[in-house]
């Protein structure tokens, strides 16, 4: 019987299969990580190490350092506990407008973190806020230039992290595992605890991760919205860039300490990240 000389496609020899990279891509790529690198090698060269737990064990950086771990991972709590209904809406929930809501959640991602904070102003400020005046005249409740505005403006920010990730779970879960325990008389509720949050934790964990590193990092809403109070409202972000101005020593030093929560964050989502 004749054979076919033709080698099918996915036999077939391919310079994209070859494992080499065109010069001129090798090169955009060693500028690519350039471009990310040299900013971090100019902080490790300029960081005063001899100095280092000096600095970051002075009462203002220990101030906002746990200002910063309560903020982030009380707003990493808030987006979870919100965003995983709305990502079960936008998932499983057939309504007129779903596209424009997913817009909605997913625009401070995009939206400049200065607008966020006046957008929090024009909210939730005391004078004029759509809920913060009525909040102020009914309860006297005061939500500006507290530690909770710096909750809430780094909550307004991590929250899309949390529901797109969430969302992604949910749009690759085998819903026949859900169906097969309800064939079988599980309730609702009890296929959600025992099905289907167990075989979501990877993007439960990774939602309240990206989110937590968001917050921690959230800089422009927090001080539009909430100052940039010692003790109240300033982060570590806000303190880096106070230190700026008067000891570049300081912000270099508190500098090295985000990146290295961040670079934990990475290490943490590794299979996610660096696979």
């Amino acid at each position: 019987m004749a054979t076919d000389s033709r080698r099918s496609p996915s036999t077939a020899s391919s310079p994209l299969r070859r494992g080499r990279s065109p010069a001129g891509f090798v090169v955009l790529a060693a500028l690519g990580v350039a471009l990310v690198a040299l900013p971090l090698l100019g902080l490790v060269l300029r960081t005063p190490w001899s100095r280092i737990a000096e600095i970051l064990t002075n009462e203002t950086a220990l101030i906002a350092l746990r200002l910063s771990l309560i903020v982030a991972t009380t707003a990493a709590a808030i987006s979870f506990v919100l965003g995983f209904p709305l990502a079960w809406v936008l998932v499983r929930s057939t309504f007129p407008g779903k596209t424009l809501v997913r817009a909605i959640v997913v625009l401070p991602l995009v939206m400049p973190p200065v607008v966020a904070g006046v957008g929090l102003l024009a909210a939730f400020g005391r004078r004029s806020g759509l809920v913060g005046s009525w909040l102020y005249d009914w309860f006297g409740i005061q939500l500006t230039f507290t530690t909770a505005a710096a909750v809430l403006a780094a909550t307004f920010v991590s929250f899309p992290l949390a529901v797109l990730a969430l969302e992604a779970g949910l749009r690759g879960l085998d819903e026949r595992l859900e169906d097969a325990a309800s064939t079988l008389g599980a309730s609702r509720w009890y296929v959600l605890r025992r099905v289907t949050v167990p075989l979501l934790g990877p993007q439960i964990a990774a939602a309240l991760v990206l989110s937590w590193a968001r917050a921690l990092g959230e800089f422009g809403a927090t001080i539009t919205f909430a100052g940039n109070l010692q003790g109240r409202t300033q982060t570590l972000p806000l303190a880096v860039f106070e230190q700026l101005q008067t000891d570049t020593d300081a912000a270099f030093a508190v500098s090295m300490l985000l990146i290295f929560l961040a670079f934990a964050v990475i290490l943490g989502l590794r299979g996610r990240f660096l696979r």
